[in-house]
């Protein structure tokens, strides 16, 4: 059985850096691990959908839909497949484009999006989900709007409580220890099931 593990936020809140620990650990024990292309965003904005504070819903549709077809093809050759980026930061990234618009989202839309989330999460083992730190400064070539920034870490935690996905915090460097041990203990207790 593949385990499937995934991290939500916003951008510059360690998501990337908590997956290579994991990642680390994993390999550690002998499993294999894949980790799909996390830059379906940057592939959606070379094909010419609008992204960030311009993102539409067929681009977050697209993102969602693109890295599950990625996941479902890592499957193949893994133990173990973590993803960068889960379905509801795309979603997140989208809410966010709105309000920074001053734009109502469409409710047939948000209805759309969230199952595309409800279905692609269910696939998930675990879920890790950041909590953005404004003190921690952005990484290279991230988008400087710290408004949208925010906007998309409040989304990313209103659509995992809204649609009562399970989930486990990561509000800081304190926390990945002893989150990062169960994941490990959980993922290999899935493998040799």
């Amino acid at each position: 059985m593949v385990t499937r593990i995934a991290v939500a936020g916003t951008h510059s809140t360690g998501k990337t850096t908590l997956l290579d620990r994991l990642e680390t650990k994993l390999r550690a024990t002998g499993l294999t691990v894949a980790r799909p292309p996390g830059s379906f965003a940057v592939r959606a904005a070379e094909l010419g959908f609008p992204k960030l504070q311009q993102q539409s819903p067929e681009c977050a549709e697209w993102i969602i839909a693109s890295s599950t077809a990625a996941v479902a093809e890592a499957t193949l050759h893994a133990d173990v497949v973590l993803m960068d980026r889960s379905a509801i930061d795309p979603m997140a990234y989208y809410l966010a484009a709105l309000e920074h618009s001053d734009h109502e989202p469409d409710p047939a839309v948000v209805e759309r999006l969230s199952a595309l989330v409800a279905a692609h999460t269910a696939a998930y083992d675990g879920l890790l989900a950041t909590v953005l730190d404004p003190a921690i400064p952005l990484g290279p070539h991230r988008d400087r709007d710290l408004e949208y920034r925010a906007a998309v870490d409040r989304y990313v935690h209103d659509i995992l409580r809204n649609l009562r996905i399970p989930h486990q915090w990561i509000t800081g460097p304190d926390d990945e220890p002893a989150v990062l041990d169960a994941l490990v203990t959980l993922t290999t207790g899935l493998v040799t099931s």
